[in-house]
């Protein structure tokens, strides 16, 4: 590892327990490497939402700007009613 930082974190006692269970049956090396591995994990979900943020911002933009007719929603209610049975148009007081 080129650099590493030494930080402090407060943890809760079962995640204490849990990193520690996990070094003790020898399957980390240290309770360093639980959060560097848990970190990992955490950035690459991340990254996924960013980008489908990203993409929702964009497909909203095109959306706005299109100036086409669109479709009716009791239309499209009436067809989601038809596809999934049970379905209700549930409405709420805006």
């Amino acid at each position: 590892m080129p650099s590493v930082e030494k930080i402090s974190v407060a943890l809760p006692p079962e995640m204490v327990s849990r990193v520690r269970e996990a070094v003790e049956s020898g399957e980390y090396a240290s309770s360093s490497e639980v959060v560097r591995e848990a970190l990992r994990d955490w950035s690459r979900k991340r990254l996924p939402q960013a980008n489908s943020l990203d993409d929702l911002r964009r497909i909203w933009k095109e959306a706005r700007a299109d100036k086409s007719p669109g479709v009716n929603p009791d239309e499209v209610f009436e067809r989601l009613g038809r596809k999934y049975p049970g379905f209700t148009r549930q409405t709420s007081a805006r």
